[in-house]
């Protein structure tokens, strides 16, 4: 038998008009969490209790600590190209009147990307990452549950970021977008 994983074979990509067509005919539904990446449907993984925990009280945090400049939008997908439009864990965008209500935001519309690894950093970290970095996502942030830290990285260029900071319990973080600073504790309590 032959395996896709070890021998290369010829994939069909699918477009983000293709993807959105499947769950117009039923083929994909809510109850399938997936997302779009390099033209490949992803299976996400399930969101756990802490998981879930942490992404509302980070929504909290990031409404007390961003102005007016900026939409906070949880889980929600962001098109990134042709083939990818991921649904990260938080978006922190650029304001607009209609609050991305007519399309999508895209890379120029973001300021930060979150996601939460409990079993995916590999995921986040070495396919997540470079398609951030491609597109020019100034600020990506991983909260590394299993390691209880957050891997915060700027500075865009190319598929890589030039920038890493990692931020372990009793440390305080900074962000370009955030008006103050925040304690890692504060997140990850």
């Amino acid at each position: 038998m032959m395996r896709s994983d070890i021998v290369n074979v010829p994939k069909r990509r699918f477009s983000v008009e293709e993807y959105y067509r499947l769950v117009e005919v039923g083929i994909l539904g809510p109850a399938d969490k997936v997302e779009l990446i390099h033209g490949e449907i992803v299976k996400m993984s399930p969101v756990g209790p802490r998981h879930a925990g942490l992404v509302n009280r980070l929504n909290r945090l990031l409404l007390q600590l961003l102005d007016e400049r900026y939409i906070i939008s949880p889980q929600n997908p962001v098109r990134l190209s042709f083939y990818s439009e991921p649904e990260p864990d938080m978006a922190v965008l650029y304001f607009r009147d209609d609050y991305y209500g007519t399309q999508h935001p895209e890379p120029k519309d973001v300021a930060l990307l979150i996601e939460v690894s409990g079993s995916t950093l590999e995921y986040d970290s070495l396919v997540k990452l470079p398609l951030y970095a491609k597109k020019g996502i100034p600020e990506y942030w991983i909260i590394d549950l299993q390691n209880d830290r957050i891997l915060i990285h700027t500075d865009p260029d190319g598929t890589a970021y030039q920038s890493k900071s990692i931020y372990q319990r009793g440390e305080v973080l900074s962000s370009s977008v955030l008006s103050n600073d925040l304690s890692v504790d504060e997140i990850l309590d």
